[in-house]
């Protein structure tokens, strides 16, 4: 099948690169000439493991191109996803959908025969409404379904995630749009992943609960830890025991320094923001929302603690700044907030991250100093914080680093070591959620 793919961001490049792995025929566009370059050139936008060899495979193959003219791909096209941003509005915490309708009207235009456009976009309750809306207006006489179809891809696990989907999730109720959607979904049936059909509304729903429900179990684990911390308990103790029911499951039970990323902190909000405007409001998330921000800057005061309240002045080596592992993005990532507490108490501060640093630089303080490798950046700190969880920490040599370090502080807001091992090397250990060790 053919297939128009607007928007090179994260979901769009993805999306579209998998397509094409399929077998059908892509053409990823974006208004952006230098990142449609670049993508000519090989040259990735974003950091997700295996995209480049996945993309300049389907290039090579003529499955997969790139360009800034819209009106030719969507001609051509059987499907045309929207995958263009959706960040949360300024002022209001809703989804800004400017660039949706924009995409839209384009689109609408440029229709030959019959074709499906599909919202790849997290877009609120209702948005495919105002597709249909907004293209029928623009050209009455377009033949177009218009489709819901949410992605669940996890930064740094993407491919993966598309090619062996938990499910496919397509809302519409024509049935000419279902054969297209089947159609181009066909190659997953070996994998016998689940392809949900549901109404347009519902299907833009389940996107917006899925990620509010990870977001609230990420965030009551936290609030455990804390209650751990109080009580002398082990919260990896308590997340594995209450992981162990499969009611629950022991996924997303990992107590950390709170949520980031692209999709929960402003999908969490549009959905707290729907569900006050259409009367229902969401008290549940509205306090996951307010406790998961609150999280990221106390986050600071572990650090300043295990310095016994001494930190200004003091050197604080950071290790991590993206939000998660295997990906560059610094969006929302509990990084910034913690930054800014300890510039704001008088510390110093030096990172080192494997692949966020230039994104870094975009939105972290220039007081902020980068190293190039984990052990530089602990030299002469007078703490060493592990804020994400990169492989390349897992296993560092802590002889040296204590050599490095001017005072043998390391505070882990991932749980990475065990305490028992930090205090035997020496260390003042603080971790998040479990009983201090002793030396």
């Amino acid at each position: 099948m053919h297939v128009a793919m607007i928007g090179t961001g994260y979901v769009g490049l993805v999306s579209g690169a998998c397509f094409a792995d399929f077998g059908h025929s892509v053409v990823c566009v974006d208004r952006d000439e230098t990142k449609i370059d670049a993508l000519r050139r090989g040259v990735m936008p974003i950091y997700e493991p295996g995209l480049d060899d996945l993309v300049a495979r389907n290039v090579r193959q003529g499955r997969l191109t790139f360009q800034t003219e819209l009106a030719p791909a969507v001609a051509a096209a059987d499907a045309v996803f929207i995958a263009v941003g959706t960040p949360s509005r300024r002022g209001d915490g809703h989804a800004d959908l400017s660039y949706v309708h924009a995409a839209t009207r384009e689109i609408a235009k440029a229709c030959r025969g019959f074709t499906v456009i599909v919202t790849k976009s997290t877009v609120p309750v209702g948005t495919g409404d105002q597709v249909e809306r907004i293209a029928h207006e623009v050209a009455p006489d377009a033949d177009i379904a218009v489709v819901s179809n949410p992605e669940f891809l996890r930064e740094g696990a993407a491919i993966q995630d598309f090619k062996r989907p938990d499910r496919i999730v397509v809302g519409t109720e024509d049935e000419r749009a279902r054969a297209v959607m089947t159609e181009l979904y066909r190659p997953l049936f070996l994998n016998a992943s689940p392809l949900l059909f549901t109404s347009r509304r519902t299907s833009e729903l389940i996107k917006y609960a899925a990620n509010a429900f990870l977001a609230t179990k990420i965030t009551f684990i936290n609030e455990i830890a804390d209650l751990c911390e109080k009580v002398g308990a082990n919260v990896q103790d308590v997340a594995r025991g209450i992981g162990l029911d499969n009611r629950i499951g022991s996924k997303f039970l990992h107590a950390g320094p709170g949520y980031g990323g692209s999709c929960f902190p402003k999908d969490t909000l549009a959905l707290v923001r729907t569900a006050q405007e259409s009367g229902a409001p969401l008290r549940l998330v509205e306090t996951v929302v307010g406790v998961n921000d609150a999280r990221k800057s106390a986050m600071a005061r572990k650090v300043v603690q295990a310095l016994n309240g001494e930190v200004q002045g003091a050197t604080v080596a950071m290790l991590g700044l993206t939000f998660k592992p295997n990906t560059d993005d610094m969006r929302e990532a509990p990084s910034i907030a913690i930054v800014h507490s300890l510039l704001d108490k008088g510390a110093r501060v030096r990172a080192y991250d494997p692949e966020g640093m230039a994104e870094a630089r975009k939105v972290l303080p220039g007081e902020v100093t980068y190293a190039k490798d984990a052990y530089d950046c602990a030299e002469g700190a007078d703490a060493l914080v592990l804020v994400t969880e990169w492989d390349a920490f897992r296993a560092l040599d802590f002889k040296r680093i204590k050599e490095l370090l001017k005072r043998p502080v390391v505070v882990d807001l991932r749980n990475i070591y065990r305490p028992q091992e930090m205090a035997a090397h020496g260390f003042v250990y603080e971790s998040v959620g479990r009983p201090q060790p002793t030396a």
